[in-house]
């Protein structure tokens, strides 16, 4: 094959339209990349490439290179085909006649380009991953999507294919993906190289490969697994001991609880104001005898009154502009926000963090605003350490991660749990526990987020929650908002991590120089008696399952295996599975369907092979569709029979 080097393992292709290198990366999985300018990069982004033998074979119209399952061609047109087992599962697709058009560049700047790789459209194909958005849909075939990082969506670009694939856009540029009836395309607006990775086989192969191919999350801490309290939010220092305390009194197990933003002086601080949290350090002690840990909240937003802004606006830790002011998000006035990719940042910061939260008895961080929240969204216009923007605009909350995951390991050695708004491929081995976002107090959005979880939850990264009652618009005297803090409750139980949060009946901030308004109370005494007596027995049973949680979560660790996974996961060759958005395994032994509609007190459930025991009665069901009664203090759940998790539910 003419302009064809297969020598060293990987396959080099050139033609006037790039140079494309091809190479194993890892059990079952290929790395593609094409070059526009002609010039092979050696950049891995936050791709950790496995060594693994291949096979390569050459012919007069193609080259084929083979890893354990999985096998690519290249033509000498260009065009590229992938096969599991000798079966098409990805083909490229021609843009223009005479079979020609593969690949898609437009120059943007130097050595920058708009491109795209567009593959024949399956129809029996159904897609799922990219992170979570609350699109409504847990199969993703028919839909776009922008690549980007905004509040309440967090692209990771990654997919796994019901013809049995997964595929990683290794790119962080913004961009687009499109997995419509017609084509599947993947686009970036401004980048060097085209890179993706495919990997063969089942959900369960292809996480495990994934895992190896991003890094592996560490073992969840075991006090990470119990209850979570926060709302928008605690003022002083006496308020967010009174609700500890009661929780304490009240013999409810609560493992962390959360002092949201504006608790600090000024944005940029990262300091607790004295005049409202007079001694951090006794608040912290007294809630560490209750065996309660304390979260703080953390934004890259600074503004010039910070007492940071100046030496880190002269050391140039600051997200830059190419034209115009460094304040790229308003929030109480013009916020810079810090350059979280440059090394120099992430030292500076997180030593500020720990004199004045970690070293006061802090236990871990929560990082809003993680993608970081720029307004209006112009990433071409972003210059960080590492690039501009719009090539490195979605890489932007692995750094923040890291910034915690090494500081913080670097103090005691453990490992750290950081509660974050925003991920990318790679987030999972520094700790990062990913949030949904400020997403609205409504039955419709407990459903998206159901399936915005599941989606989640193939993407490498197991480590997932969601605001328990949504973030914003909850009415805590309506009727409608009580019944949906249950079953918002129950779905928590079986999330990753359970943990109450939003702002309720906001009211104003007693905070003299805040007009930020704060919410009304927030715990689960603060939604009716009824609704106590639920909410308590509900977190009972949380406590109850957390060794079988703390075991699935060593799992998810060790192997990649989502704690929080879709049927078909576990049941590929169920086609019935591959539609489930409003069920899903929770741990090997564990089926749960939440209810996430209003007033609905009949739930439909379809189980796979197997025999299953329904949690609240004790009856045995086997394969196929069952309708299941669930009065406003009942759920359905079921056990793997034989399962030892059972006992936690009577």
């Amino acid at each position: 094959m003419n302009n064809t080097d297969i020598t060293g393992g990987r396959i080099l292709f050139r033609r006037s339209e790039d140079l494309v290198r091809i190479t194993p990366c890892g059990k079952n999985a290929i790395r593609f990349e094409a070059f526009p300018g002609g010039k092979a990069i050696d950049e891995n982004y936050t791709l950790m490439p496995c060594e693994r033998g291949c096979e390569i074979t050459d012919s007069e119209k193609s080259v084929t290179m083979t890893v354990d399952g999985l096998s690519v061609r290249l033509e000498r047109s260009g065009k590229v085909t992938f096969y599991k087992n000798g079966r098409v599962i990805l083909e490229e697709k021609p843009e223009l006649t005479f079979e020609s058009g593969f690949r898609h560049y437009e120059k943007v700047r130097d050595d920058t380009y708009y491109l795209r790789v567009t593959f024949k459209a399956d129809e029996s194909e159904r897609f799922y991953g990219l992170g979570h958005e609350a699109s409504g849909h847990f199969d993703l075939k028919g839909c776009s999507f922008d690549l980007r990082q905004v509040n309440a969506k967090c692209t990771v670009p990654f997919v796994y294919s019901s013809l049995g694939y997964g595929f990683l856009w290794n790119n962080p540029a913004v961009g687009n993906v499109e997995l419509s009836g017609n084509r599947t395309r993947w686009s970036a607006y401004a980048s060097k190289k085209i890179d993706y990775v495919v990997i063969g086989g089942s959900p369960r192969e292809v996480s495990e490969t994934l895992a190896d191919l991003t890094g592996h999350a560490p073992v969840m801490p075991d006090w990470a697994t119990g209850f979570w309290q926060s709302r928008l939010r605690y003022e002083t220092q006496e308020e967010l001991l009174e609700v500890a305390r009661r929780y304490h009194r009240e013999n409810i197990p609560l493992s962390v609880i959360v002092c949201d933003y504006f608790h600090w002086t000024e944005q940029g601080d990262y300091r607790f104001d004295p005049v409202y949290w007079p001694d951090v350090k006794a608040m912290a002690d007294e809630l560490h005898e209750m065996n309660i840990r304390l979260a703080v909240s953390v934004w890259p937003t600074i503004n010039e009154n910070s007492v940071n802004y100046d030496y880190m606006l002269k050391n140039g830790m600051l997200i830059d502009t190419v034209e115009g002011s460094n304040r790229v998000f308003d929030f109480y006035g013009p916020q810079a926000e810090i350059d979280v990719t440059n090394p120099a940042t992430r030292e500076f910061v997180f030593s500020e963090i720990k004199k004045n939260y970690i070293d006061k008895g802090v236990d871990l961080l929560w990082f809003d605003e993680a993608e970081p929240e720029i307004h209006p969204e112009n990433f071409g216009n972003l210059v960080f350490s590492i690039g501009r923007g719009d090539e490195v605009g979605l890489i932007y909350p692995y750094y923040y991660s890291m910034m915690a995951y090494e500081g913080m390991k670097s103090i005691s050695g453990e490992e750290p749990v950081t509660l974050t708004r925003c991920a990318y491929p790679g987030s999972q081995k520094f700790g990062s526990l990913v949030w949904s976002g400020d997403i609205p107090s409504t039955f419709e959005s407990l459903a998206d987020q159901v399936k915005a979880g599941l989606n989640m939850s193939l993407c490498g990264i197991p480590w997932w929650n969601t605001d328990i009652g949504g973030f914003y618009g909850g009415d805590t005297m309506s009727e409608e908002f009580r019944e949906l803090i249950v079953r918002w409750f129950q779905y928590g139980v079986f999330s990753p991590v359970m943990r109450l949060h939003g702002s309720r009946n906001r009211i104003g901030a007693i905070k003299r120089n805040v007009k930020e308004p704060s919410g009304a109370p927030n715990e689960i005494w603060s939604f009716g008696d009824e609704n106590y007596e639920i909410l308590k027995d509900l977190i009972l049973l949380r406590e109850r399952l957390r060794p079988y949680i703390g075991r699935s979560m060593k799992i998810a660790s060790e192997k990649g295996i989502p704690v929080m996974r879709p049927v078909f996961f576990d049941y590929p060759e169920d086609e019935n599975c591959y539609s489930l958005g409003e069920e899903y395994m929770f741990g090997d032994d564990i089926l749960f369907a939440p209810v996430v509609h209003k007033g609905q007190t009949v739930k439909r459930v379809y189980l796979p092979e197997g025999e299953w025991i329904l949690t609240k009665s004790g009856e045995t069901y086997t394969k196929g569709f069952c309708e299941i009664n669930v009065k406003l203090n009942e759920f359905a759940a079921f056990v793997r029979k034989g399962a030892g998790v059972l006992k936690c539910f009577e």
